[in-house]
């Protein structure tokens, strides 16, 4: 009698070291998780512009398109975009971190269109969507890996296709934030400045496929960076 060999799951690979070494208390730890997917707690975040900033991104999006949101996020913004592509669209999230996709996957459960995948952003996608939304991932990445996930990001939308970007910029000079926002990035999001001193739109040579557009929103602190692929 021969025996049917069983298939050995692959172990999952580990986060990328930046995530682990940097974020491990706000995107790997099973306890603090809970806590700051609360939508309050996002809101606070980002001084009561959650929302605004949310509702920005997602209505650059419309019924029936197949969308990639780069990255897990904390709050409402995942289900916001699922029902903002209703009935026909669909969203995908893609997330480096297992825990994520587990509990997106767990927010997204009325969207039956709704995709869910573990992959690494740095590396190339496998395919291609209508839109892509990445929405304050850029500022949490190291500038080389920052490099590749735009590169990646914009050879995954299709001609006529959009891509849009919220994020950190640099504030106006003015702006009284400015000094506890410098504090907060030097100890809890180190890669942060390195962002504002860069445009999105040439982190890639593959942006001069795109016409862009650009928001800045309370004073400079955030930005919307709007790129649509030329036919």
């Amino acid at each position: 009698m021969s025996l049917t060999p069983v298939p050995q799951r692959m172990p999952e690979a580990p986060p990328p070291a930046y995530l682990s070494d940097t974020y491990h208390w706000a995107y790997l730890n099973c306890r603090t998780l809970p806590w700051l997917d609360q939508p309050w707690v996002v809101s606070a975040i980002l001084w009561g512009n959650a929302r605004r900033l949310m509702r920005s991104a997602v209505e650059e999006f419309g019924p029936g398109q197949q969308v990639l949101q780069a990255a897990a996020v904390y709050g409402d913004f995942s289900q916001r975009l699922a029902a903002r592509l209703e009935p026909h669209g669909s969203l995908e999230v893609v997330d480096v971190a297992p825990i994520q996709i587990a509990n997106v996957r767990r927010k997204l459960a009325p969207w039956a269109r709704s995709l869910t995948r573990v992959a690494d952003l740095s590396l190339p996608l496998d395919k291609t969507y209508d839109g892509v939304c990445c929405f304050f991932l850029l500022h949490e990445v190291p500038p080389a890996t920052r490099r590749a996930i735009v590169d990646n990001l914009l050879q995954s939308v299709k001609p006529g296709g959009k891509i849009v970007f919220v994020d950190y910029h640099k504030p106006r000079w003015w702006h009284p934030l400015a000094p506890l926002m410098r504090l907060i990035f030097k100890y809890l999001e180190p890669y942060a400045p390195s962002l504002q001193q860069e445009d999105i739109a040439r982190l890639s040579p593959e942006g001069e496929c795109f016409d862009w557009s650009y928001t800045r929103f309370f004073g400079g602190l955030y930005q919307k960076r709007v790129g649509i692929r030329k036919a």
